[in-house]
């Protein structure tokens, strides 16, 4: 797959027939502050701009079926590709078939990637703090039912660690439910903490046992030009991660 200013292709020793990408904020149609490549049709831009933005994605991919777009709220619930709804939501993606192209969308969360060594399943998970806390990223693996040592994981871009301040509400949610993990906030000013939301993911995938990871450290936040931010932004639009599996 050829390199794009529209899109990042992980860098992961994936299956050749695994293919997945990591849209950036460039290369659409969409008008400020959605500017200009924005695959959210729950941010206030037009309908026919998403649309478009998306027709663009999946005909540069080459998908032969249309991504199955999530309502992302923030949970853990997974959603099997085999059997799609209407209107599915959740906040992850698996799929076990060729040519089912799994999606989520992000402005400072992290989209997680999943694959086994086999190319015999993909998903992705939408992980923010409260999906990292109830498990989102646990709640997937277990939902590809791959032994650990056969999947690897790949981080992609998301707020960085500099920029990303929780309270003392995330903070002690975190100290007291995965007391492991707090290796991952630093003291910020009184009351706040900076939370490393790629260590976070790490944790969560180590609790798995999976331990081949790759990605992480592309900061949303600090990168203006090439990735929409809520943190920074508020009113903006949204990235799209999205993986599948061509024919072997």
């Amino acid at each position: 797959m050829r390199p794009s200013d529209s899109w990042i292709v992980p860098d992961w020793p994936a299956p050749t027939h695994v293919r997945a990408v990591s849209t950036t904020r460039i290369g659409g149609v969409s008008a400020a502050p959605f500017d200009s490549f924005n695959c959210g049709d729950h941010v206030g831009d037009a309908a026919e701009n998403v649309r478009e933005n998306r027709r663009f994605l999946a005909t540069k991919l080459g998908l032969k079926n249309e991504p199955l777009w999530l309502r992302q709220v923030h949970g853990v619930h997974v959603a099997n590709h085999v059997t799609p709804n209407d209107i599915c939501e959740a906040d992850a993606a698996i799929s076990t078939q060729a040519h089912q192209p799994c999606v989520v969308m992000t402005a400072d969360c992290l989209p997680v990637l999943l694959c086994d060594r086999a190319g015999s399943a993909v998903g992705v998970a939408h992980a923010g703090w409260r999906g990292l806390l109830n498990g989102v990223i646990e709640t997937t693996v277990d939902a590809m039912q791959r032994p650990a040592q056969q999947l690897l994981a790949w981080l992609g871009p998301a707020i960085g660690p500099a920029h990303f301040e929780v309270g003392d509400d995330v903070y002690n949610a975190f100290a007291q439910a995965r007391p492991e993990s707090m290796h991952a906030f630093r003291a910020g000013r009184a009351g706040h903490w900076y939370a490393d939301i790629f260590e976070l993911a790490r944790y969560a995938l180590l609790r798995r046992g999976i331990v081949a990871v790759y990605g992480g450290g592309i900061c949303t936040y600090s990168e203006k030009t090439r990735f929409f931010s809520f943190r920074r932004d508020g009113r903006t639009g949204r990235m799209a991660t999205v993986i599948w599996m061509e024919e072997k």
